[in-house]
Formats: C-alpha cells, sequence, structure tokens
C-alpha cells in the first residue's frame, strides 16, 4: 500500500540518514559530496520539502550505493515523495501568514502519519472533534479579515481530518478538554449545543478517549498553552508535538521535548475528571447552552459551512 508523501518522505529521510551514519560521514561529509548546503541534507534527512531524484541518486553515491531490493525500495520512496497529498486540495490557494497560518496542510499532513494523538486544549475544542459551524466560528477569530472562501476551505480540511477517526485502523485519540471550552459560547449557544452533542458521540467511540480538566483542578502546567503529541510509527521518524501561540505554531521532535511534553499531559490527564465525570459534565454545558437558546433568539450570524 501507498504511503501519503509525508510519510515517505520521512522514511525516506531516515533510510538517507541511515546509509550516511553507516558510511561513516557526517552532514558535512555528505554535503561536501554533493555540493549543497548541510541545511538541504538534514532537510532531506527530516522529511521535509519534495524530494529531487537527482539529488538522492548523489547522496546513495556517495555513501558508496545500493543495489537490488533496497534501490527499490529507494526509489519507491522518491515517487511517493513527490506525489499530492490529500489534504492539498483543501490548502491550494490559501495565503500563509506567519503567525496565524503558517502553513496551512502541514498539521494535516503530520497528523495523517501518526497512530495516536495526545491533545490538550484550553481554549477550542481539538480540530478533530469540532463540527462544521463551530470550526467556522473558531477559524473566523482566529483568522479576522480572510475571505469566506479561506475559511470554508480550512472548515472542509477539518471535516475530512475526522474521517481518520472512523478508519481501519482508526486514529486513537485521547482528548483532555479545559471546562472553559466547554462553557465558552464559541459561535453562540446554538452552535455550543450542536457541538457538545456530537462531542458526547464522539466520546463514545471505542477509541476516543474524552476527559474535562474541571474549574475545581485549578491552575495546571498544561495551561501554558494547548498542544497535540503525535505517535508516529518508528519507520516514519520520531514523534511529534504540535504546540500553537500568537506567534505561530511549531513542531518539536528532541526527545528532551517530547519527554516534558508527556509529563505535562500525564498530569493534566490525572487532574481531570474520569471518562464517566467527563461525559455528564459535557451533558451540564450542552443544557446550559440549550436553555440559552430557549430563553431568546441568538442574534449572532454564523454561518455554517459545510
Amino acid at each position: 500500500m501507498e504511503q501519503e508523501p509525508t510519510g515517505a518522505r520521512r522514511r525516506l529521510g531516515a533510510e538517507l540518514r541511515r546509509l550516511r551514519v553507516n558510511a561513516g560521514l557526517k552532514l558535512e561529509d555528505a554535503a561536501g559530496g554533493v555540493g549543497c548546503s548541510t541545511s538541504k541534507i538534514s532537510r532531506l534527512e527530516n522529511g521535509k520539502g519534495v524530494p529531487r531524484p537527482a539529488d538522492v541518486a548523489a547522496l546513495v553515491e556517495v555513501y558508496g550505493g545500493v543495489a537490488g531490493v533496497e534501490a527499490e525500495m529507494l526509489e519507491r520512496l522518491v515517487t511517493e515523495s513527490r506525489t499530492r497529498g490529500w489534504w492539498e486540495p483543501f490548502t491550494e490557494g490559501l495565503r500563509s501568514d506567519p503567525h496565524f497560518l503558517p502553513s496551512p496542510g502541514r498539521y494535516a499532513a503530520a497528523e495523517s502519519d501518526a497512530t495516536a494523538v495526545a491533545a490538550f486544549d484550553l481554549t477550542v475544542l481539538h480540530g478533530l472533534l469540532q463540527t462544521p459551524a463551530y470550526a467556522h466560528a473558531a477559524l473566523r477569530a482566529r483568522l479576522p479579515g480572510r475571505p469566506d472562501r479561506e475559511i470554508d476551505q480550512l472548515v472542509r480540511l477539518r471535516g475530512r481530518r475526522h474521517e481518520a477517526l472512523t478508519a481501519t485502523p482508526p486514529l486513537v485519540l485521547d482528548a483532555v478538554v479545559d471546562e472553559a471550552v466547554l462553557a465558552r459560547a464559541t459561535g453562540g449557544p446554538a452552535v455550543m449545543a450542536e457541538q457538545l452533542d456530537r462531542l458526547l458521540t464522539l466520546s463514545g467511540l471505542p477509541d476516543v478517549t474524552l476527559r474535562v480538566l474541571p474549574f475545581g483542578a485549578g491552575p495546571q502546567r498544561a495551561h501554558a498553552g494547548r498542544f497535540a503529541i503525535l505517535t508516529v510509527p518508528d519507520e516514519l521518524g520520531p514523534d511529534v508535538v504540535h504546540t500553537e501561540g500568537h506567534a505561530g505554531e511549531s513542531f518539536l521532535e528532541s526527545s528532551a521535548d517530547l519527554r516534558t511534553y508527556r509529563e505535562v499531559f500525564d498530569e493534566v490527564r490525572s487532574a481531570a475528571l474520569d471518562e464517566g465525570a467527563s461525559r455528564a459534565a459535557v451533558s451540564a454545558h450542552r443544557d446550559a447552552h440549550r436553555s440559552a437558546v430557549d430563553d431568546g433568539p441568538d442574534e449572532r450570524d454564523v454561518r455554517t459551512s459545510s
């Protein structure tokens, strides 16, 4: 079965790194052998960018060459690395922004390689859990001034990502949500009531775990910012931590960063309600939002792009 291009790029990078190390060469030696910068070699080994067949062939020659099955594998990985990812039609024409939308498809690409995601969110729900109306409201707040066409594209991208939760095998999601996310009227009470209904449905999936961090738990280390830990198959490279903030998004892969974020996630997960109590909390907030709808018309103009 063919891999997604990001998975193939990460696998190709790992193979090139292995060949270089086995040849006893440093990044500087490889770069000098093919006449390029060390940053280019590093990007190839980290699975970033689209590899040129000529560059890969030149590197393999510097490393002593390969033959047979190994050569066929590298050729296949180069071919698969140059294909389009499923997310690319959803991101065509989107203007990048260094702070708020640095690379529209990069997280979706990383998530498509993952087998599991452990996420903590304290402002809005994780994208895998969002309804279209909720996603539209959250994206509109984060990307003021963007045309509706771009917001709609990003909403559709999030909708496509949801398929991973019911795929075979499914993506495993372990989500911890701050109670403030449930109370906040993102998109208005009607949108929130629908969203929390959806959250209850998703939390019933066998590979989705939802826990709510209650107000009574007090401040946690996790409140420094939302993050997601993506577990990636060994052959595709290291696991990844994705973070977001006012300075943009970051993808962290060092063992120290992974260790820190896993510790933080374990702490906040332990402080959260158990699954049964979490579902009860979601239900209570859903009912509160429904009551707000019943008490009067929701005057917000919320587009429910599909």
